[in-house]
């Protein structure tokens, strides 16, 4: 009988040695790696920084454009215009902060919300932006200005945010307003801070009463001494040079081809004032057998 390979036996020896030192460690090892994809796994689904403060500054974003009111402009008109439309300047100078807060809300909208809007929510919308940085032009100069004519620039340089863009006045009332809608009665609706311009309603303009709110405006701007008058000893009718410089803008709705006098704009804007007045001056309109004549536009400042 032959002998047994040394080598062999002390090779087989470790090896079972060995095979036991692994079996006996191998629930540490597997409880180490469970942990570890655990722990791989719960860090995957923490948002990093960045994620979080992306969702805060949407959220932000959406909470303001959801909430946008105009609580604080109307509060502003109520207390410093009163009921002839005329404004106690340095009054809204020395507290301007609803003013400010409404005039920074108008930047936050974003076109989403925006183009959710109907047509009369829209016009509302840029009527009071129009109006409201009318009033911040006017405060920001320190002295008052006489006029808003004195303001360099004021209708077409100054920038206003609005709408997460910037815009003119001018780039309000031509470039938007009258550009998108037909509705010729914001001009009755949008105040230059001027005598001769229309009152400046002591509240805000809203969708619901859009069409209320612009019929009372034309009702009062035809009734005074800047808006219309008829002299018939004179066989004159007078009208706002507002009427002049915009009368196109009442043709696609009110133009007509008989009756009345002028060329087509002058025609379609006494047609559409006939429509706020006792029968006795409609009929007079209507015949055309008087003389047309402009009222000279005061750019005083409109304060009380």
């Amino acid at each position: 009988m032959s002998q047994p390979n040394l080598s062999k036996t002390f090779l087989n020896k470790n090896y079972l040695a060995l095979k036991l030192a692994i079996m006996k460690q191998a629930p540490k090892f597997l409880l180490l790696a469970s942990v570890f994809v655990t722990l791989a796994g719960c860090a995957g689904s923490i948002p990093s920084n960045n994620s979080q403060n992306n969702n805060q500054t949407v959220n932000a974003q959406t909470q303001s454009a959801a909430s946008f009111n105009y609580d604080d402009y109307g509060a502003a008109l109520a207390k410093y215009v009163d009921d002839q439309g005329l404004v106690n300047y340095q009054g809204l100078q020395d507290n301007p902060q609803q003013l400010e807060a409404f005039n920074a809300a108008l930047a936050q909208v974003d076109s989403s919300t925006y183009e959710s809007w109907t047509d009369e929510e829209k016009i509302a919308f840029w009527s009071n932006a129009y109006n409201s940085f009318t009033l911040q032009a006017i405060i920001n100069e320190k002295p008052l200005k006489k006029s808003i004519k004195n303001i360099f620039g004021v209708w077409k340089i100054k920038q206003w945010d609005i709408l997460n863009q910037s815009k003119t006045l001018d780039g309000i009332e031509h470039g938007t307003i009258r550009a998108n809608f037909d509705e010729p009665r914001i001009h009755v609706a949008l105040v230059c801070a001027a005598v001769s311009c229309p009152p400046l309603r002591n509240e805000p303009y809203t969708g619901a009463r859009l069409d209320e709110q612009f019929d009372d405006q034309t009702r009062r701007f035809i009734a005074s001494p800047q808006g219309f008058r008829i002299d018939r000893d004179s066989n004159v009718v007078y009208l706002s040079k507002i009427f002049d410089w915009y009368g196109d803008d009442w043709i696609k709705s009110y133009g007509v081809e008989d009756g009345f006098t002028g060329d087509a704009g002058e025609k379609a804007v006494l047609n559409f004032i006939s429509g706020y007045l006792p029968e006795e001056d409609r009929e007079y309109l209507a015949q055309g057998n008087y003389n047309i004549k402009y009222l000279k536009y005061d750019w005083s400042l409109n304060k009380q």
